[in-house]
């Protein structure tokens, strides 16, 4: 009888033996395998970590980048504003060079000068010292040139800076072409500026030459081009 207590005990005593064995090793594959997945987590984050960190690297370059695109685009654009703005400075410059050559056809308010022989010859002068010269139509449009003038007419022919104006007999030829009184010289321009330069410096030495003068301002005047097309 105490031969198989024995016995039971031993096998009791094995069996516990084996049990601890077992929970033993079965507690260190649980943390192994904790450890294992700590490590694969601490490895995973490493990893993320690294591609955060290369990614905001490579942010941060872009950045550099764009910033120097963006420099070269606002250099660029500011190069062509400036090449936009002499282009139309130049345009500007070349329609008012037209209009003073008098390429273009222009219109405008302005002022129309009117010059007249004297209606009034008093007895024993002499009638060609009360009549329009072309030294008072030169002056008038010396003048009107001074005062800003853009464009000037006689008599509807349209002039340049190299017409010829001369005085024939009773009449004056402009550019060849002949006129008698009275003359009638427009000009395209600011109207008030025009009429005040005109009778604060023209008018009274025109009419002490016993000329007849009137100036009068004009809302609207439009003139041809003194060169045609055709030439």
């Amino acid at each position: 009888m105490s031969k198989i207590k024995g016995t039971h005990l031993f096998l009791s005593l094995i069996l516990l033996v084996t049990g601890f064995i077992l929970s033993f090793s079965y507690q260190r594959a649980q943390i192994e395998k904790q450890n294992v997945v700590q490590n694969n987590e601490w490895k995973k984050e490493d990893s993320l970590r690294s591609q955060i960190l290369n990614l905001q690297k490579a942010n941060r370059e872009l950045a550099g980048d764009l910033q120097s695109l963006q420099q070269n685009v606002e250099k660029k654009e500011n190069k062509l504003a400036d090449q936009e703005e002499i282009s139309s400075k130049l345009v500007e410059d070349l329609k008012e060079l037209r209009m003073v050559v008098g390429n273009v056809k222009v219109k405008g308010e302005g002022v129309e000068v009117t010059l007249q022989d004297s209606s009034y010859i008093p007895e024993g002068e002499n009638p060609n010292d009360y009549i329009v010269h072309e030294e008072h139509i030169r002056s008038v449009i010396d003048e009107l040139h001074v005062s800003g003038a853009e464009a000037i007419a006689i008599n509807g022919q349209r002039i340049s800076h190299d017409t010829y104006i001369a005085c024939i007999g009773p009449v004056v030829s402009v550019d060849g072409n002949q006129y008698p009184a009275p003359f009638v010289i427009t000009a395209i321009g600011n109207s008030t500026t025009l009429e005040k330069s005109l009778n604060l410096y023209i008018v009274d030495k025109i009419v002490n030459d016993g000329v007849e003068v009137r100036v009068e301002q004009e809302s609207a005047i439009e003139m041809e081009p003194f060169i045609t097309e055709e030439g």
